[in-house]
């Protein structure tokens, strides 16, 4: 771990790897309700820090603490679900505040943020975008709890979904459903059943989920 000889070292480095999969810069925070969706996306994939008070281009703008912070609180308990963890560092740089909040990645998949409908609905980090959630996704975390020993069962359904694959790139679930005659709910249901045992992952491409074969390592010589 490298060390750093003052906070405003520590906070231009990160500021300078820009925004990722681990990380989002917010000017400041004025919606409770959108930074819920932040904190959903983190939960759901790898965790990842919060710097607020940066501005997009990386400049330091500073924030009024108590005021983001409860902001930040409010979006984590009460527009959340299951409620989200996190820990909170302030940092003065050239009389400035800056806020990290870290958030781990979750245990209890999915967190959902609420919306400005009052719906609830889970995100996903890719890349520095919090993206929507599938209804595979969904399904996938839903099915970590299964018993260890449940095995899958090969039908025709999953036999010609692993057929297309080896024949084409990818494939989406509507384009599936449309291909083979399967309802939605039980491609979702099969889609996911099928990322659990690591036989397909899922893409994101052009906006879209897609899901193709998961490459599987060469064997040692």
């Amino acid at each position: 771990m490298k060390n750093y000889r003052t906070d405003a070292e520590y906070l231009r480095d990160l500021i300078n790897q820009g925004e990722h999969q681990q990380q989002d810069f917010k000017f400041e925070i004025s919606d409770a309700r959108k930074i819920a969706r932040s904190l959903s996306a983190f939960s759901n994939t790898e965790g990842g820090r919060l710097l607020v008070g940066v501005k997009d281009n990386g400049k330091i703008a500073g924030v009024r603490s108590e005021e983001e912070i409860y902001m930040i609180e409010a979006a984590a308990k009460l527009y959340c679900k299951p409620q989200i963890e996190f820990s909170v560092r302030n940092y003065t740089v050239d009389g400035k505040n800056v806020l990290e909040i870290n958030v781990p990645e979750g245990s209890r998949k999915p967190y959902c943020a609420c919306d400005d409908t009052n719906h609830y609905k889970a995100y996903l980090r890719i890349k520095d975008e919090n993206i929507l959630a599938t209804a595979v996704h969904i399904r996938v975390w839903q099915l970590t709890n299964a018993p260890k020993g449940t095995f899958i069962h090969y039908s025709s359904r999953e036999q010609a979904l692993l057929d297309y694959l080896n024949d084409h790139e990818q494939i989406s679930l509507s384009r599936y459903c449309k291909l083979f005659s399967v309802p939605r709910f039980k491609a979702i249901n099969l889609f996911a059943q099928l990322i659990r045992f690591n036989l397909i992952e899922p893409v994101f491409r052009e906006r879209k989920f897609h899901f193709r074969l998961t490459p599987q390592p060469l064997p040692a010589k």
